[in-house]
């Protein structure tokens, strides 16, 4: 694994501008991201690029989730519970 982009996707999860999304991402990344494949983490940093609003609404279900972002990533998202993780921040 490329420990740069490893560290970047970690960094972006960590401080996306809304606070409710950090705190998801943050932790998400932390626990995944080291484990993810390339092709995995291409697909959390093209999710990434999407409004903060846009996908915390789709990990709480009050916004319909793109066919692009429906797929397992977002089902484990969903499922991810920030407590699970005792990783410090990455960054």
């Amino acid at each position: 694994m490329d420990e740069t982009r490893l560290n970047r996707v970690r960094f972006r999860a960590w401080r996306r501008g809304f606070r409710e999304a950090d705190l998801i991402l943050g932790p998400f990344s932390d626990r995944y991201a080291p484990s993810m494949s390339v092709a995995e983490l291409d697909r959390f940093e093209a999710l990434m690029e999407q409004s903060d609003h846009d996908i915390y609404g789709w990990i709480l279900g009050s916004l319909k989730v793109p066919t692009e972002f429906d797929d397992d990533l977002m089902a484990q998202l969903r499922a991810f519970s920030p407590g699970e993780t005792s990783a410090p921040r990455g960054g």
